[in-house]
């Protein structure tokens, strides 16, 4: 007997219906774009957490390290010097040199020491040693800018004081700065990772560092023979920046903001060579 039920029309072979759909493969190219940013903020994380989260009040010590010094100076010079070279307060002068010389001196140290700060992890394809400086880098850059901040807004709040804030070349003394540590850190990096002996060398040279870059006096007041060598040292003009943006009387005529920008690119030019061309052997020392 023939079927009562009605024939099926033929599958259409191009019809959706007959045909089931591939599997959608997830898009990973904005992934992968953003995976150097998770890595350096990965690092970022991990610095925090082993170099402030360790110890009670990690944080806190950021801010009272440096204070401590200014308080310390200021007290000190106060006992022999009627007035500082600027302005009334020995607390303001002494900071507008000390902190952007900070700012240096942690930038470039902890920079100097991303490889082997970051050693274990550099073993994993993932992370480079491009991501190890840049997140000491940023890091160090961002916690010693907002203790700075911190310091001198703090000192303008509870001092006599008639200063003019000129924000623009502030803002560009403490960029210089930044560029300046980087450079140098990036250099020593690759100089330490090659020669372990030039971090001892290193803090034996730049010891004087921390007299000859203006923290204690102007760089006017110096003799002629004084001036002639100090005006090579890049904290100088950063410093003398600095207080031009807090002592709208300072002009520091000597400034050359060109020359600071030229010496540190070159040195960060050859400290990225270095560490492009050799950081595999630092790796493995």
């Amino acid at each position: 007997m023939p079927s009562s039920r009605p024939a099926l029309p033929d599958a259409d072979p191009t019809s959706t219906a007959a045909t089931p759909l591939p599997a959608q493969r997830p898009q990973q190219g904005t992934s992968r774009r953003f995976a150097p940013l998770r890595t350096v903020v990965a690092l970022m994380l991990r610095e925090m957490s082993t170099s402030y989260g360790r110890t009670p009040g990690g944080y806190i010590w950021a801010i009272l390290e440096p204070l401590a010094g200014i308080i310390f100076l200021s007290i000190g010079f106060s006992l022999v010097i009627r007035s500082p070279a600027l302005g009334n307060s020995f607390l303001l002068f002494y900071a507008t040199g000390y902190m952007p010389f900070e700012l240096y001196n942690k930038i470039a140290n902890t920079v100097a020491r991303a490889i082997n700060f970051s050693r274990p992890l550099l073993q994993f394809p993932s992370v480079t040693w491009i991501d190890a400086v840049l997140a000491r880098f940023i890091l160090n850059s961002l916690a010693s800018t907002l203790a700075s901040v911190i310091l001198l807004t703090g000192i303008l709040a509870v001092i006599e004081s008639r200063a003019v804030i000129d924000l623009p070349a502030i803002v560009q003394a403490i960029l210089l700065t930044m560029l300046l540590g980087l450079a140098i850190g990036t250099l020593n990096c690759a100089l330490m990772g090659l020669f372990p002996i030039w971090e001892q060398v290193w803090s034996i040279i730049t010891r004087p560092l921390f007299l000859a870059s203006g923290i204690f006096f102007v760089y006017d007041d110096m003799p002629n023979f004084a001036r002639e060598m100090l005006w090579y040292n890049p904290l100088i003009h950063i410093i003398g920046l600095t207080r031009t943006g807090f002592y709208p009387t300072y002009t520091a005529s000597y400034l050359n903001l060109p020359y600071v920008v030229l010496v540190s690119l070159i040195i960060l030019t050859l400290g990225l060579l270095l560490m492009g061309r050799y950081h595999r052997e630092i790796l493995n020392n």
